[in-house]
C-alpha cells in the first residue's frame, strides 16, 4: 500500500480545502481510498465532494454523529454511496477505565475505615469533538458507579497543557479538598501537575492523576508513579483502517460481519510494567515488529471479526 498523509494541524476548516484538492486531480491520480476523521464537523462538506469525485471514503476517529450533520450526511451508503462506514475507537472507555482506576488508587490511601467522600476534578478536552464527549461521559459513569466520590468541577482545556495549568491554579484554590485529577490525555494532566508542583506539592502522592495516550513522558510519569492511571492505544486506529480497507480493495467488505459504523474497544489501561513493556518495544516509535497480516482477513480466511484491542500487541509480540 501507498500511503499519503496530509496534516492540518489541528486546522480543521482545512479539510475541505484537502478534499476540493484531491477531487481536483486527475481520475489515475486520486487515491483509492481516503480515511477521514470528522474534526470540527467538517466531515459532511468532505464527504459530498469525494463523493462526487469517485474517491471511497473510511471515516475514523470521529464518525458523524451529531443529528444536525446527519441530515446532511445521511448514513453511510445511503446519500453517498462512496462513504463505507467509519471507524472509532471506543472512547467512553478510555474515560471509564482511567476514572476507576484513578477512584481505586484514592480509597487505597483513604483507608477502608474512610467515610468521607473523595473530591474529584475533571479536566476535559473540548466540547464539539465525540470522542472528547464520550471521554468525558465514561469518567461521569465511574464516578456515578463510585457512590463515594464527589465530582467538585469539570472544566475543558482544549488539550493543551498550559492551559489546564492555568486551570488548576484556580482549581486548586477553589477546592482544597480535591486529591483526585481526571484528564481526557496526557498533556493536560502534566500541565495540571505543573500548577500542582507551584505549590510544593507532589503528584502522586498529595493528589493523584490520570491520562490518555502513549507518549514517552506519559509512559514515563505512570512508571514512576506520578500518573496514577493511564489508557490508550487508540492510536493504532490509523493502522486498524488500513487493514479494513486493504481487505475491502481485496473484495472483503466489512460491512457483513462488523456493521457500517464500527465502534471498536481499542484502549488498554496500563499498569506500570505494561508501561515499562510498551517502551521497549515501541519507545523509538517503531512498529516494524507487527505483521499487520494477521489481522487482515484476507490472509486469514478462517478471522470471523476483527479484534483491534492494543494489548494484544504487548501480549503476543515475543
Amino acid at each position: 500500500m501507498d500511503l499519503e498523509i496530509v496534516y492540518l494541524q489541528r486546522d480543521h476548516a482545512r479539510a475541505v480545502e484537502v478534499a476540493r484538492e484531491i477531487a481536483q486531480r486527475a481520475p489515475a491520480q486520486r487515491p483509492n481510498y481516503v480515511l477521514l476523521g470528522n474534526e470540527g464537523g467538517f466531515g459532511p462538506a468532505c464527504l459530498r465532494i469525494l463523493d462526487r469525485a469517485g474517491v471511497p471514503v473510511l471515516m475514523v476517529f470521529n464518525g458523524i454523529s451529531d443529528l444536525s450533520q446527519r441530515k446532511l450526511s445521511g448514513a453511510p451508503r445511503e446519500k453517498y454511496r462512496l462513504w463505507l462506514g467509519s471507524l472509532e475507537p471506543r472512547a467512553e472507555d478510555a474515560g471509564y477505565l482511567t476514572a476507576r482506576a484513578l477512584i481505586a488508587k484514592g480509597r487505597s490511601l483513604a483507608g477502608t475505615g474512610s467515610r468521607r467522600p473523595m473530591h474529584l476534578i475533571a479536566l476535559s478536552g473540548d466540547k464539539s469533538t465525540p470522542s472528547s464527549y464520550l471521554r468525558a461521559r465514561g469518567m461521569r459513569r465511574a464516578v456515578a458507579e463510585a457512590g463515594d466520590v464527589v465530582l467538585d468541577q469539570e472544566v475543558f482545556g482544549a488539550f493543551n497543557r498550559d492551559k489546564a495549568r492555568e486551570q488548576m491554579r484556580w482549581l486548586q484554590q477553589r477546592y482544597p479538598e480535591a486529591r483526585l485529577v481526571w484528564a481526557a490525555n496526557d498533556l493536560m494532566a502534566f500541565g495540571a501537575m505543573d500548577a500542582v508542583r507551584e505549590r510544593d506539592l507532589q503528584p502522586g502522592r498529595d493528589l493523584f492523576f490520570s491520562g490518555v495516550n502513549t507518549s514517552p513522558e506519559a509512559m514515563q510519569a505512570l512508571r514512576s508513579g506520578e500518573l496514577s492511571a493511564l489508557a490508550g492505544g487508540h492510536f493504532m486506529l490509523g493502522a486498524w483502517a488500513l487493514v479494513i480497507v486493504y481487505d475491502h480493495s481485496k473484495g472483503i467488505d466489512f460491512a457483513a460481519s462488523e456493521g457500517l459504523e464500527m465502534d471498536q474497544p481499542m484502549f488498554t489501561l496500563f499498569s506500570p510494567a505494561q508501561a515499562q513493556r510498551f517502551s521497549q518495544m515501541f519507545g523509538a516509535g517503531r512498529f516494524d515488529a507487527i505483521d499487520f497480516r494477521r489481522f487482515s482477513k484476507v490472509h486469514n480466511p478462517r478471522l470471523q471479526r476483527y479484534n483491534f484491542d492494543f494489548k494484544q500487541l504487548l501480549e503476543k509480540q515475543e
